[in-house]
C-alpha cells in the first residue's frame, strides 16, 4: 500500500483564488521558475523555510494559508 504524504501544498489553489499566475506569483517571491512551477503542479512538494517565509512576505499571509494537513488513509478507515 502506497503511503501518501498527510501535509500538502496548496498553492495552486492560492493562486488562483488571488487570481494570479505562477509567473506572477514567482515574481512577487523572488524564487526560482523551477521551484514556483513545481510547487504550483506538485501538492506533495512542501516548501523549505525560506521557500516558506518568501511566500508569507510577499503576500502577508499566514503558512495555514498554502499548507495543509491530511488524515493518513488508514486513519480514515478506522
Amino acid at each position: 500500500m502506497r503511503r501518501y504524504m498527510t501535509v500538502q501544498n496548496s498553492v495552486r489553489e492560492f493562486i488562483e483564488k488571488e487570481g494570479i499566475s505562477v509567473y506572477e506569483f514567482r515574481k512577487r517571491t523572488g524564487m526560482s521558475q523551477g521551484t514556483a512551477y513545481s510547487l504550483a503542479n506538485e501538492p506533495d512538494r512542501i516548501p523549505n523555510a525560506d521557500v516558506l517565509n518568501r511566500i508569507c512576505e510577499a503576500f502577508r499571509i499566514q503558512p495555514g494559508e498554502i499548507l495543509r494537513w491530511l488524515p493518513d488513509q488508514k486513519d480514515i478507515a478506522a
